[in-house]
């Protein structure tokens, strides 16, 4: 194929799928199903397609990973954009002790089963420990909207708990994907002595990383809120996609990914209120480039790895959805009642986003951190616990609708 032909190929391939992701997102919703799941579901046809007919080209791959790498971009910018970390501090006496349980109950099970029970490597298993701590705020939100009960005492320890998991799993993904190289090494003292180096390494370059944000963010927030306030829609939110982009390129010379980038980019435009205030204006660009993030998820599923992600998918999901509804609900019968208990023990259930991007990141690394199986099943447990924890929550506020209070 010629290069000009090349090229109206991958226009026609972007189009299909623009259009395609927006029936399937209106279609999903009217189901109440999030659309994320279409979206996977696509770009595993999508794959088998290909392995059929060969119609994708490696231009057409590396197309495809270019829109899926803004699309992480987006993802990333919105939970940090949507991180209140003042709000958090004020309400961590309350929200600590559940998201503390929460991670530890969700990790470190998956881990050990993962590493003794389904003989997994080490790295990989330290790769699904890091994905099923996560929590997709978005997914159970929605339902807690729903039912008018997100501005609920529960509502709002769900959210604060959620944003925590969205910090401690990006704070996981950037330290296993520092040390993951080195640990690749072996097991020995040495390498023990070498990734605390690189730990600590890691630690200093975050540091430096975090500092210079906060230069940024100090001296340079007057200039951009002064440049929002001059611009208007919509140049004023491309101009904070293009400064995000810029600090996302900025991590990667850290040393860091450009999803981490793109968090700590949101987090500083949190900061600002006049940035805070285009959120909703951002959304266009989220819903353009977010899918092809999942439709790239769908399209590295191996139908080869389908059988053997099928056994441990089924495991794994048991360990994510108890490690969820009991490490998060137990402490939460400190602060309300058994229903309200388990509907936030439930409502974190759902793998999305950052488990999403974790797995992505891990498979980005090769076959030793991320094996083709072990993306599948994590690919297949998001997809079944964002089916599931919408379900449940409903239920639970049918069933018991003192569980909001």
């Amino acid at each position: 194929m010629s290069e000009i032909g090349e090229i109206v190929w991958l226009d026609l391939l972007a189009g299909t799928f623009i259009v395609v992701a927006i029936l399937v997102r209106s279609w999903f919703t009217r189901i109440g199903v999030p659309s994320l799941v279409g979206f996977l579901v696509l770009g595993f046809l999508l794959r088998l397609a290909n392995d059929h007919w060969s119609f994708l080209s490696q231009q057409g791959f590396l197309g495809i990973d270019f829109l899926a790498s803004i699309g992480v971009f987006v993802l990333l910018f919105r939970v940090g954009l949507e991180s209140d970390l003042q709000g958090l501090l004020k309400k961590l006496p309350q929200a600590t002790p559940i998201w503390i349980g929460n991670v530890v109950l969700s990790g470190i099970p998956a881990y050990l089963v993962s590493f003794y029970l389904l003989d997994l490597a080490n790295i990989p298993s330290l790769f699904i420990a890091a994905a099923l701590t996560a929590t997709s705020v978005a997914v159970s939100a929605e339902v807690w909207r729903e039912a008018n009960a997100l501005g609920s005492a529960n509502g709002e320890t769900f959210v604060d708990v959620a944003e925590l998991d969205d910090l401690s799993g990006v704070a996981l993904m950037a330290l296993l994907l520092g040390v993951a190289p080195v640990l690749r090494n072996g097991d020995d003292a040495a390498s023990l002595a070498a990734v605390a180096m690189a730990s600590i390494i890691l630690m200093l370059k975050a540091g430096g990383f975090v500092a210079l944000l906060y230069l940024v963010a100090r001296y340079g927030e007057h200039y951009i809120s002064r440049t929002l306030k001059k611009t208007g829609a919509p140049d004023s939110i491309l101009f904070i996609a293009g400064v995000g982009l810029l600090i996302s390129a900025l991590a990667s010379v850290f040393g860091f990914s450009m999803a981490i980038g793109g968090f700590f980019a949101g987090v500083i435009f949190g900061r600002d209120p006049d940035a805070v205030k285009l959120e909703t204006s951002f959304l266009p660009l989220h819903a353009l480039f977010a899918p092809f993030f999942f439709i790239a998820i769908g399209l590295r599923i191996d139908p080869g790895s389908l059988a053997s992600a099928l056994s441990l998918g089924g495991v794994l999901l048991v360990v994510a959805i108890l490690g969820k509804v009991i490490g998060a609900g137990w402490p939460a019968l400190m602060t309300t009642g058994y229903a309200g208990a388990a509907l936030i023990g439930i409502s974190m259930v759902p793998r999305a986003e950052i488990a999403m991007v974790i797995a992505q990141q891990g498979s980005d690394l090769g076959e030793w951190a991320m094996p083709a199986e072990v993306f599948s099943s994590l690919a297949m447990i998001s997809v079944v616990t964002c089916i599931l924890s919408p379900l449940g929550i409903r239920w639970i506020i049918a069933k018991f609708p003192q569980s909001l209070e």
